[in-house]
């Protein structure tokens, strides 16, 4: 695909603190594009979410979802509220109609660690976790939304699903990925974490990975039942690269995960497929303490920087890929002297001190590169 320099974005701030942690995102990534040029963004808000079902009868009106699927990316903020739910019991939740309709079959889940953190492990070790985790988002037990069956008031069933050709995008995507981190300095091994032992469907799930493998011979593959890695996530974090699963699994290891980097508002997300992507944090709408100030943006702010990176590689633009390093790093040296600490991790700093501490640590970062002559402005 060649360069491409102006881009079109599609913003769903959605329910709860979503729009909150949106609006300081997009000032963000306004500021990082005018410190160094190269790409510009064209930020297209559009309404969908629990709030509006309730007010207009649509969680994700057609219109919306026409301008989404023609964006070049889409930023995600938070969807649902508690109390606003479809007849049939089930939440509101648009961000899983994007993962089917657009066919976004990779959820990519980092998980790296924030320096100046008081964090759940204390191992010295753990300043070294920086893994990703790569979750099937189409398939899985994920493919029975909305379908499963409650028999008689006696037997609910809903249907686990893997097929060949998602699992080998699946796959490729992750060795693809391992290839790039290994190029990066990570070290260049895809982990295949399924239940095989017991289920025919993780034994075919394997054998696929284990075809797909053959393709990348320069990166180290080896597996891991589910049950196991859980295991090792907590007693030895920093030893993984990349790990690939299921949707399920990988739901709920994902989230794991981000208790390892402190919590749901530190864990960034994306989903793609083979022509879109979706970047949002991992966390929740949080209607408890919308409005109070309390809100962490941090994960909003990677999911950004993701966002970035995604449409540097695809489009060719190195000023994108700058961009999304650049944030990644302001928000490292934001919290690296340990002074700053969100609500959610026993501190006092809300949105607000958040914002602009990664703000604050933004003018740094591009007045040192600036100054080592390391960043460039140019027009695009």
């Amino acid at each position: 695909m060649s360069q491409q320099t102006s881009f079109n974005i599609a913003v769903l701030a959605g329910d709860g603190i979503g729009p909150e942690i949106t609006a300081p995102t997009l000032g963000l990534l306004q500021a990082v594009q005018d410190r160094i040029g190269g790409y510009s963004l064209v930020f297209d808000e559009l309404p969908a979410g629990a709030g509006h079902y309730r007010d207009h009868g649509a969680a994700f009106p057609e219109e919306s979802k026409t301008r989404a699927k023609a964006a070049d990316a889409i930023l995600l903020s938070a969807m649902g509220l508690p109390e606003v739910r479809y007849p049939d019991g089930t939440e509101i939740s648009p961000q899983l109609d994007l993962r089917f309709d657009l066919n976004l079959y990779a959820g990519v889940r980092p998980v790296r660690l924030t320096p100046g953190l008081n964090l759940p492990l204390a191992d010295p070790r753990s300043s070294a976790i920086d893994m990703v985790l790569i979750r099937e988002s189409t398939e899985g037990l994920f493919a029975s939304h909305g379908k499963g069956t409650v028999e008689n008031d006696s037997v609910a069933t809903e249907t686990m699903v893997i097929t060949r050709h998602t699992s080998e995008r699946l796959f490729n995507f992750a060795f693809r990925l391992a290839s790039r981190r290994k190029s990066q300095g990570h070290p260049g091994r895809v982990t295949c974490v399924d239940k095989a032992n017991v289920f025919s469907a993780f034994a075919f799930f394997r054998r696929i990975f284990d075809e797909c493998a053959a393709s990348f011979p320069d990166i180290e593959a080896d597996y891991s039942y589910v049950d196991a890695m859980a295991l090792n996530m907590v007693r030895q974090p920093w030893n993984f690269d990349v790990l690939v699963t299921e949707n399920m699994f990988g739901d709920i290891l994902s989230d794991l995960g981000a208790a390892l980097m402190g919590g749901m508002g530190m864990a960034p997300s994306a989903d793609i497929g083979d022509n879109h992507a979706v970047f949002q944090p991992c966390h929740g709408s949080a209607p408890d303490i919308a409005g109070q100030g309390k809100a962490n943006p941090t994960a909003m702010f990677l999911s950004a920087a993701m966002m970035l990176d995604w449409l540097g590689e695809v489009h060719e633009n190195e000023s994108c890929v700058t961009g999304g390093k650049l944030i990644y790093t302001a928000v490292d040296k934001a919290f690296e002297r340990g002074t700053l600490t969100p609500t959610e991790l026993g501190g006092n700093d809300g949105l607000e001190a958040v914002t602009s501490a990664v703000t604050a640590a933004l003018d740094d970062v591009c007045q040192t590169a600036s100054g080592n002559q390391g960043l460039t402005k140019t027009r695009g």
